[in-house]
């Protein structure tokens, strides 16, 4: 699997900025080690402090060393946003893109069951909190020459079904939101895009699957080069779509 990697060309994110978020999922770390081998500068965000310590190892060994921010989505207001977006411009002066990977999904509930509380934090983690830092960050966004904009979703057809939820009400907001995005920055130089994974070894899956033997679920590994591909200029080829790269 890792020859599959080491097939993305080398500077193919050289001298850009991005910001990943859900940086210590199973995802995320997969994406994050990628992007750094393909010369990305990249800014980590989580919630999981000693987690994320361990993935900026991984990718300060893999490529330019990291700098990480550590943010949980659930509490963290517009103007916490903002401020983000604020340091990154004076710290590194650009960004050129945003990959969202965090998620969050408590376990299969049915609708008349689920506390209120637990179906708000579903649908803000999911997907209010990611609009809230892709808002905040479009302006430093539209400043870079090709910036890319890049929503991880699961498949709406899978998570709409009975007993999802939250999770699978935020999954097909997301694919409106990267829709309306797209409609509304076709004439920028900021490309939006979905990645839309097959199923995936994962935390997440676990809640899902319970006794799913582990094996069936691709490694997130083989999910990672398309990260990299949507985040570079070849990533132009999907502008406005939900792509699902073939397993």
């Amino acid at each position: 699997m890792n020859a599959v990697v080491d097939t993305i060309p080398g500077d193919a994110l050289a001298g850009r900025v991005v910001l990943l978020t859900g940086a210590h999922g199973g995802l995320g770390n997969q994406a994050a080690i990628a992007c750094a081998r393909a010369g990305a500068q990249l800014i980590l965000s989580g919630r999981k402090v000693p987690r994320l310590n361990r993935v900026y190892d991984a990718v300060a060994a893999a490529g330019p060393e990291p700098l990480l921010y550590p943010l949980d989505l659930e509490g963290a207001s517009p103007d916490d946003y903002a401020q983000m977006a604020e340091r990154i411009g004076d710290e590194l002066g650009r960004l050129d893109g945003v990959l969202h990977c965090a998620a969050d999904f408590a376990g299969l509930t049915p609708l008349l069951h689920t506390d209120p509380a637990a179906f708000a934090r579903a649908i803000h983690v999911n997907l209010t909190a990611p609009w809230w830092l892709s808002q905040a960050c479009l302006p430093l966004l539209s400043q870079a020459p090709d910036a890319a904009l890049v929503f991880a979703m699961d498949d709406p057809a899978r998570v709409g079904k009975a007993f999802w939820g939250g999770y699978g009400v935020a999954q097909h907001g997301l694919t409106g939101l990267v829709s309306i995005l797209h409609a509304e920055l076709a004439s920028t130089t900021v490309r939006v895009s979905g990645l839309q994974p097959g199923p995936m070894r994962s935390a997440l899956r676990a809640k899902a699957y319970v006794e799913e033997d582990v094996h069936r679920a691709a490694d997130p590994l083989r999910y990672a080069p398309a990260c990299v591909t949507l985040l570079s200029s070849a990533g132009a080829a999907h502008r406005g779509q939900v792509w699902a790269p073939a397993e």
